[in-house]
């Protein structure tokens, strides 16, 4: 029997939203990560990703969402906790029906989503994004020139064997 040796791999297919207040951003992390993250979270069976992102929005930050507009749809390949992982991301740009609560600095919001889950403003431009490890990287880099249409991007990060590459389609 020939023995394949294979590299632990993880298949994620996320949606997120980007919503803006006062020139920030909001952000998401579980309470022991180092790193960021747009709210959203990973689809179920059987649920499109517009459900997904407003179904999240509601979980998370108990409030209704509109979308705008899908920003991205993202191939993402990186590795994680010594996995190669492999993402489908959709990115949309949303408005939330209700104030949520905003402060420069501070945790304004956490909820308990199997861990404990924080939610602060992050500064919308590239270098505040990159400075708060905000992932995945592409969108420091393009926060600043949303696209008007959708845009579908492949992107590998920080894989040993692949330079780092975005590619736009």
């Amino acid at each position: 029997m020939i023995r394949i040796d294979r590299k632990p791999q993880l298949f994620s297919f996320r949606v997120a939203g980007l919503i803006f207040r006062d020139g920030h951003v909001l952000a998401q992390r579980g309470a022991q990560d180092d790193y960021w993250a747009l709210p959203g979270g990973r689809a179920e069976i059987g649920e499109s990703s517009q459900e997904t992102v407003l179904r999240e929005m509601r979980e998370e930050l108990h409030r209704e969402a509109r979308i705008e507009r899908l920003l991205w749809t993202v191939e993402n390949f990186f590795t994680y906790e010594g996995y190669a992982a492999h993402e489908l991301g959709f990115y949309y740009l949303l408005t939330l029906d209700e104030a949520f609560p905003f402060h420069e600095t501070d945790i304004v919001h956490r909820v308990v989503d199997g861990v404990e889950v924080e939610f602060r403003w992050l500064r919308a431009t590239p270098g505040a994004l990159s400075g708060n490890r905000l992932k995945p990287q592409f969108i420091a880099d393009r926060i600043d020139r949303l696209p008007a249409s959708a845009e579908h991007l492949i992107v590998r990060e920080g894989l040993p064997l692949l330079a780092a590459k975005e590619t736009a389609f």
